[in-house]
């Protein structure tokens, strides 16, 4: 029987004070940000995907250093921390700088204006905001004799906002004159934290201060977002049981689930935890059911500026190498795709050599939501036309129901191998696998594509909680759905997963070869 006692969880809360005045369930990190201020570097550069933690992070330490000790009670950091101190903090938002010069430049203006009137500062009408930045760090340093702590959150939202429009450049000049004063007023700066996604390393913060640490692929912070599985247990037992009751699971199942979904963000080659999206994670286990919140959120909508053809790349990507130095130094806009899709969580570190890193989706909810994306694109229709067809599909492949699936799929497909002319350089068996796989990742299916076994290789699985799909394809001119069929007979392509508990449907498909859709299928089992 589950802990029915209802505990409050933090889900879309990012201010410190709130948790922990109000009750909601806090994961300790303290004993990390204590090492992080006292330890570790004066500069630091902390790159994570949005809604990971980093504005509840930076609530933290502009608490810690504002010597409210009374927040931090029964947490690790009291076993550290001997000698609270009330340090000055400057703090700026710039989510809040809009997407154009004059934005940043009327955001900066106003939260100046605060800290001018906090320490009484006078000043003139030519001041320019560098000016102003300089003289409430001094000033802050003066009046209290404390060095200042700085704290910027998501200093690139105003960058990647304005990135490939014409203001783009009048907002990067702001930046360089602003925040050049970091660099000149070190002296009077105690500690510095800078968070972001994209790291725009020509043009911004990383070309005025060339001091500033990146701390993002460091082992001893590879957890100061986000969620680890000790944590979890640590953290969540009654949630747990709560969601298992609710769904008709076992624990273990509801672990699996939660895993499977949110799970597997890794953000240190030495140090490979398992980190899960806290966003989704919370959502989960708040309203005990299995969503795409973190996606539902806005999460894919810097993706067009960023990544072209996507459609078409997004397979390469389930495995892609990438150098080291580009992943941990490189700016993204000659990083490529691959690291803009790493720094922005639609992609983490699943391995490393001595060569570099490879990558790849970290859990279900991420990969969905990029087959999702793209294929309104590939099918060339609007997603207003095939969110119904693809409702469709996901329970017709569901509940068995394999002749309406069909019938589906073939909707789907139409005439797309043959009418999208970016398909034109892959053959045409290709260009169907990659628009069948689209689809069922898209619906939220478990996809492998091109699965070997030692007696071939399968075109495509396709997973749902009842049944598993072999899927074989093939062109009418080269034996269509009866060599398909034949293929996975001979071949025993369903005899590895029998052991499982769900039923195994061999699927024959036949295409036009001309790319004219669907022509017929048939079953084996």
């Amino acid at each position: 029987m589950a802990n029915n006692e209802y505990r409050k969880l933090p889900v879309g809360i990012q201010s410190f004070n709130v948790i922990r005045e109000e009750g909601y369930l806090y994961v300790d990190k303290t004993d990390m940000i204590w090492k992080l201020t006292n330890q570790g570097f004066k500069y630091n550069y902390l790159s994570r995907p949005r809604r990971f933690g980093k504005s509840v992070l930076v609530d933290t330490l502009q608490a810690y250093f504002e010597g409210r000790k009374d927040l931090f009670e029964g947490l690790k950091i009291m076993e550290l921390e001997k000698d609270w101190k009330q340090y000055p903090v400057i703090r700026l938002d710039m989510s809040r700088g809009g997407a154009t010069a004059d934005e940043v430049k009327a955001y900066l203006d106003q939260t100046f204006d605060v800290y001018e009137q906090l320490y009484g500062i006078h000043i003139k009408p030519t001041d320019s905001l560098g000016n102003r930045f300089d003289l409430i760090i001094k000033t802050a340093y003066k009046q209290t004799g404390l060095k200042v702590a700085i704290l910027i959150d998501e200093y690139d939202s105003p960058l990647q906002h304005s990135w490939k429009t014409p203001e783009h450049e009048g907002c990067t000049d702001v930046y360089r004159s602003v925040f050049a004063i970091l660099k000149a007023d070190d002296a009077y700066q105690r500690f510095v934290f800078i968070t972001g996604i994209t790291k725009f390393t020509q043009i911004s913060l990383f070309s005025v201060l060339n001091n500033l640490t990146n701390i993002s692929f460091l082992p001893e912070y590879a957890a100061i977002c986000g969620i680890t599985e000790e944590e979890i247990g640590q953290n969540f037992k009654p949630e747990l049981e709560r969601m298992a009751e609710v769904n008709g699971w076992t624990l273990q199942q509801t672990h699996d689930n939660l895993k499977d979904y949110y799970d597997g963000y890794h953000f240190s080659r030495r140090n490979m935890v398992d980190i899960y999206n806290p966003f989704s994670l919370l959502n989960a286990l708040d309203t005990q059911d299995l969503s795409c919140f973190w996606v539902s959120s806005g999460a894919t909508s810097m993706l067009p500026k960023f990544v072209d053809n996507m459609e078409l790349r997004l397979r390469n990507f389930e495995h892609c190498p990438i150098l080291r130095k580009t992943l941990e130094s490189s700016d993204v806009i000659n990083g490529g795709a691959e690291l803009f899709l790493y720094q922005t969580g639609y992609l983490t570190i699943k391995s490393s050599d001595e060569f570099g890193y490879f990558l790849g989706f970290p859990n279900q909810e991420v990969k969905q939501a990029l087959y999702e994306v793209v294929l309104p694109t590939l099918t060339m229709q609007s997603e207003s036309d095939i969110i119904s067809l693809q409702s469709s599909l996901f329970r017709q492949l569901g509940t068995g129901e394999i002749a309406d699936a069909m019938k589906t799929l073939k909707a789907l497909v139409a005439d797309v191998p043959y009418s999208n002319k970016k398909l034109a350089s892959m053959d045409m068996e290709e260009r169907y696998r990659l628009i069948i796989s689209t689809i069922l990742n898209a619906i939220g299916l478990k996809v492998e594509v091109e699965h070997m076994l030692a007696t071939g290789r399968i075109d495509l699985i396709a997973q749902t909680s009842r049944y598993i799909y072999v899927i074989e394809l093939k062109l009418r001119n080269n034996g269509g759905k009866k060599a398909a069929i034949q293929q996975i007979q001979e071949n025993r392509y369903l005899e590895p997963f029998k052991a499982d508990k769900r039923k195994v449907i061999g699927l024959g498909i036949e295409l036009d070869e001309e790319g004219k859709g669907i022509l017929d299928w048939g079953i084996t089992s």
